[in-house]
């Protein structure tokens, strides 16, 4: 019995033994990541911050639609009597010239008045604006009441970036935010170029220049040939 008693009390300090070296063991790597008081509850993931990112630049007033080659602005060949700084109109073709002199001048595609709205003479650039408003006469009201009976000047004004005024008529030379539409036949008389186009004839023309618009009669050849 004593024998048993003895071997009893070694199998017990054996067990208090490797209960002190695993409680050791443990305790070393807990110190140096304590496990959470509640490891019952779940927390979610650390979330990445965002890079900061700066704002959107705002894209170029002057943006222009991928126009097919002939509809481009290019300095091109044309002969004329007409003094340097004059504007052609060349109706049917859908070209507006403005006259460098020397048989030369620079070339724009634009849009033109629809079947009906065409017209054709002589007048002079009375006024020029940027970003100008749009007041609808009342003829083009009668014929479209939807439209508004005042805009407010930008982006999305159909007169766009520039405008110039011929004589004392209703018709301008002026942008559009449809750059789509130029080398059409689409508008009420009006003559429209894309916003960077117009923005480029506006910085050469004046008060005073003489503006040539011809008639869809006028069925002569193109005479603007591209320099090379």
């Amino acid at each position: 019995m004593f024998n048993s008693m003895k071997l009893n009390s070694r199998l017990a300090a054996a067990a208090l033994g490797a209960l002190a070296i695993g409680t050791v063991a443990f305790s070393a790597p807990a110190a140096a990541a304590p496990l959470p008081l509640f490891p019952f509850i779940l927390l979610p993931p650390p979330q990445a911050v965002p890079p900061v990112q700066s704002e959107p630049q705002v894209q170029d007033e002057g943006r222009t639609a991928e126009l097919p080659a002939r509809l481009r602005r290019q300095i091109v060949d044309y002969p004329t009597r007409e003094a340097a700084g004059t504007i052609i109109i060349d109706t049917p073709h859908t070209y507006l010239y403005y006259v460098l002199g020397g048989g030369r001048a620079i070339r724009y595609g634009i849009g033109v008045g629809r079947d009906g709205f065409t017209w054709s003479g002589t007048q002079t650039i009375t006024k020029k604006a940027e970003w100008p408003d749009w007041t609808p006469p009342p003829e083009m009201i009668a014929r479209q009441p939807y439209l508004p009976r005042h805009m407010a000047g930008g982006p999305g004004n159909p007169l766009g970036a520039r405008a110039m005024y011929l004589g004392g008529t209703v018709y301008r030379i002026h942008g559009t935010n449809a750059p789509e539409t130029i080398g059409t036949h689409v508008s009420s008389g009006c003559l429209r170029l894309t916003n960077a186009d117009v923005i480029d004839l506006y910085s050469r023309v004046s008060v005073g220049t003489k503006v040539i618009v011809l008639p869809m009669t006028d069925r002569r050849a193109d005479l603007g040939t591209a320099v090379r």
